[in-house]
């Protein structure tokens, strides 16, 4: 058997602006967020040069992003999320497209499914690495993320958390689109991360129906960060951008407040710290340890650095 491991780290999107586009390829979003260094994990199992062959019928769970579906689905190799059976339609995607459909792939992760942090997009990019390593496809990483991105755009899970995911730090988006069509600055920083999760949010919905609005908040909140690529200016204009955008939920709205009660407090500046909506999800998240600091049990982990890549079994 061969068989290879990639790691792609979760990413929680501050604020975006919706760039559709005929050719997958070209569309995605511009924006910021923070990658983390609680992600995804997916290992790619095959025979040597193993081709897709048994065309065997399992009954799975299909995950979009933001919801599950019980039901058949047709593929030739196992499928696992977190143990269990079951698909994302994205990775589906790439592993055809790589041509390894008799190949078992196996994705677990921590973080929770449809809640903002680009699992899905991380699935599809870490099964394109896996894939490509344990069947020897000779691509390069430029091809890879945009098979990734071509499938995350497709499945309608999400715009631009691959192309993030891939580069790791604190990517700002600054055009649309998969390698060779997108392009990426960041904010050269490192930081403790602490989130809250409430519940899942529909990207399909919300990224389905009328982005005029929101997309405008999202160009607003970009062309600030980039004269003042800054921690705090990212998370002051994430917190403007979901006002702007009504798309915060009561429970996300609360939180935020509390931890900028907390920072009046402890007499810290307004846009120090703060606490921010992860886009699209019931999911807040904060620097250092403002939720732990309002009262909160959050998960926590740290910016990572290095982005999507391969790793030692």
């Amino acid at each position: 058997m061969s068989r290879a491991t990639a790691f792609v780290p979760g990413h929680v999107t501050a604020f975006f602006s919706a760039h559709p586009a005929e050719r997958p390829a070209a569309a995605g979003s511009r924006g910021a967020g923070l990658t983390l260094t609680d992600g995804v994990t997916v290992r790619v199992s095959a025979a040597d040069r193993a081709e897709s062959a048994s065309g065997a019928t399992d009954a799975s769970r299909e995950t979009d992003g933001s919801h599950t579906i019980d039901g058949p689905h047709t593929i030739d190799g196992s499928h696992t999320i977190d143990g269990d059976p079951g698909t994302i339609g994205a990775v589906e995607d790439v592993v055809a497209e790589l041509g390894c459909e008799g190949a078992d792939v196996a994705v677990k992760t921590d973080l929770p499914i449809g809640a903002g942090f680009g699992v899905s997009g991380a699935a599809a990019l870490g099964a394109a690495l896996a894939a490509n390593d344990a069947l020897d496809r000779g691509r390069s990483e430029n091809e890879l993320v945009r098979i990734a991105h071509e499938a995350e755009v497709g499945r309608g899970t999400g715009l631009g958390d691959v192309v993030a995911q891939a580069r790791g730090g604190v990517p700002i988006r600054v055009e649309p689109g998969a390698p060779g069509v997108g392009a990426l600055d960041g904010i050269p920083a490192a930081a403790r991360v602490e989130y809250v999760t409430f519940g899942e949010l529909s990207t399909e919905a919300v990224l389905g129906g009328d982005t005029t609005a929101l997309s405008a908040a999202g160009e607003d909140a970009l062309a600030r960060l980039r004269a003042d690529p800054r921690l705090p200016t990212l998370m002051d204009a994430a917190r403007e951008f979901a006002r702007e955008a009504d798309l915060l939920v009561p429970e996300v709205a609360e939180a935020i407040a509390a931890v900028g009660e907390e920072d009046d407090a402890a007499g810290r500046e307004p846009d120090d710290h703060g606490a921010a909506m992860a886009m699209l999800g019931r999911t807040v998240f904060a620097l250092g340890t403002g939720l732990s600091d309002a009262g909160y049990d959050p998960d926590a982990c740290r910016i990572d650095a290095a982005g999507a890549r391969v790793i030692s079994e």
